[in-house]
């Protein structure tokens, strides 16, 4: 089924490594969606680190010249392909960052990527295939939904990927407030865990505590944070750790026995970014600054290191309905116009938001 398409469809293209500098936009003519295909209507994009990764050419995925960048995003179906059957003009939806990625662990072919290697969503129309869709849950916005692809399902991912999951009762450590952590926090409090933060600004205490953290130590007056977090836990340590920032080591000495460290990013100086930067996704450490790891600090409490690649289509659906019975809403920090996207994506490398930056396509 299909409805009328706009005569014309402003969309930004880059090629890897051109910089902010080099997003251009450009007017063209729509695309009809094809057998298996959905037109969406963007209403809104939001921000991840790996598109600055992209931008400076050192996205760790293969990203193809001239593409529309931007994996994260929302907006309503205009028009289906023959043989779409799940969803229908009207439907508010988002999408998977890894569309072919249904379930199970990530394979070589399923790793194409929107806004790498297929485009992406900073256009007023995207075609995309119908299975990456998944429903926005009915109390966001556009532009809160759009937040959800990349920072969201990473923290599901990180809390619950591993086939156990966090269970009440136990322990969650959070590194930093980017938006990887800040989600970490919400859904670990719907698990029924109890959320150790750590940030190295002060200022941001409340604001996690007010998102759902139980304690907050300040990393930057206690560098070897591992300590405070044992004794917050009585010696025991924390069940869980999903690490985006600082030293892995800290994450890594701050493990109970049999506990399970899931490994976002870690922001240092080669990405040009504070420990408090918004690691957003699953290739944040490949931009350096990785420091050694002795393997007995998880020999020693038999704990696992797993790394985290955002989230399969079944895990972004579980996600969202988690999101929707609970009413969770994402934390914006600033919202830019369509035609201001550069000066977003500058704020965003800058300004280490507390919350997400997005862009209002419409």
């Amino acid at each position: 089924m299909t409805t009328a398409l706009p005569g014309a469809v402003r969309s930004y293209h880059v090629t890897s490594g051109a910089g902010i500098d080099g997003l251009t936009l450009r007017v063209g003519a729509p695309r009809r969606p094809g057998p298996g295909e959905v037109a969406v209507a963007v209403h809104a994009v939001s921000l991840s680190f790996r598109e600055l990764l992209v931008l400076r050419g050192r996205y760790v995925l293969p990203v193809r010249p001239d593409v529309v960048p931007v994996s994260d995003g929302a907006g309503e179906v205009v028009a289906v392909g023959p043989g779409v059957r799940r969803v229908r003009p009207g439907d508010r939806v988002t999408a998977a960052l890894f569309p072919l990625w249904r379930d199970g662990p990530l394979r070589p072919q399923w790793l194409p990527q929107l806004g790498g290697s297929l485009d992406g969503l900073l256009t007023e129309l995207a075609v995309l295939p119908e299975q990456a869709l998944v429903p926005v849950p009915g109390h966001l916005s556009y532009a809160e939904a759009a937040t959800l692809p990349c920072a969201a399902v990473t923290a599901w991912n990180a809390l619950t990927g591993d086939g156990t999951g966090v269970r009440p009762g136990q322990t969650v450590v959070t590194t930093g407030s980017g938006g990887v952590s800040l989600f970490a926090i919400q859904l670990a409090k719907v698990l029924g865990a109890t959320v150790v933060a750590t940030t190295g600004r002060p200022d941001r205490a409340r604001r996690l505590r007010d998102l759902g953290a139980d304690e907050v130590v300040d990393s930057a007056a206690v560098p070897a944070w591992h300590t405070a977090v044992r004794e917050l836990t009585g010696g025991r340590g924390a069940d869980r750790v999903v690490h985006t920032a600082g030293p892995l080591e800290e994450s890594a000495r701050c493990l109970a026995v049999s506990g399970h460290l899931a490994l976002v990013g870690s922001l240092g100086s080669a990405s040009g970014r504070s420990a408090e930067g918004s690691t957003e996704g699953s290739t944040e450490g490949s931009t350096g600054g990785w420091a050694p790891l002795d393997p007995g600090l998880l020999f020693g409490v038999a704990g696992t290191l797993r790394a985290v690649a955002v989230g399969s289509h079944a895990q972004f659906t579980e996600l969202a309905e988690v999101v929707a019975a609970h009413r969770l809403r994402p934390v914006i920090a600033r919202t830019f116009p369509f035609e201001a996207a550069r000066e977003a994506l500058r704020h965003y490398e800058t300004a280490a938001p507390f919350g997400k930056v997005v862009i209002a396509v419409r």
